[in-house]
């Protein structure tokens, strides 16, 4: 494991994080990680983007590195042009997720994936139905209850969100729109 944080710190330019406090700590160890994430989110390139996710997923506590690989999940979803972009780089990825011994850490990263490229693919045009929006998390549909500027998207939400307090916020985030453009 030594040589894998060395390998991620160097490889990021992060010289403020002592190795061997990192391998003793997962604490430290998911902190690392973080910037390793924000880094590799950071760059222009996608090259390295696999081999890094397999080097995380070595991690002893599939936690530590499952919390890593989801929040660089986050990032490229947020940066990415459109959902076939995000598509083809999650699929890269998809091999390397199945070194994650817990079924449910593995479920866990493919239904992140697949909530940002139901969000992508809204972002690119569609106008999803309510049984599409029941296919996704609860945590994207209140993503999309906070974050959505689609008056279409918000009432879908508001109507047949998954949770009360998701309809709720839909409803609230749809009504001030109204109020705004009137």
């Amino acid at each position: 494991m030594h040589s894998d944080v060395a390998g991620l710190l160097a490889g990021a330019g992060i010289v403020d994080v002592d190795v061997d406090d990192a391998v003793a700590d997962e604490h430290v160890r998911s902190s690392a990680y973080q910037g390793v994430v924000s880094v590799t989110a950071s760059s222009r390139s996608r090259d390295r983007d696999r081999t890094i996710v397999s080097t995380i997923l070595r991690d002893p506590i599939e936690m530590v590195s499952k919390g890593a690989v989801v929040a660089l999940v986050d990032r490229i979803a947020r940066k990415v042009t459109g959902p076939a972009e995000f598509r083809q780089w999650s699929a890269e990825l998809l091999p390397e997720i199945d070194q994650l011994k817990t079924e449910g850490n593995r479920e866990f990263i493919r239904r992140r994936i697949h909530d940002w490229l139901f969000y992508l693919s809204i972002e690119d045009g569609h106008t999803p139905t309510p049984a599409e929006l029941a296919g996704v998390t609860d945590w994207m549909q209140r993503f999309l209850a906070e974050h959505s500027t689609s008056p279409a998207v918000l009432s879908l939400v508001a109507e047949s969100g998954s949770t009360k307090k998701i309809r709720n916020i839909a409803k609230s985030r749809a009504g001030s729109r109204k109020q705004r453009t009137q």
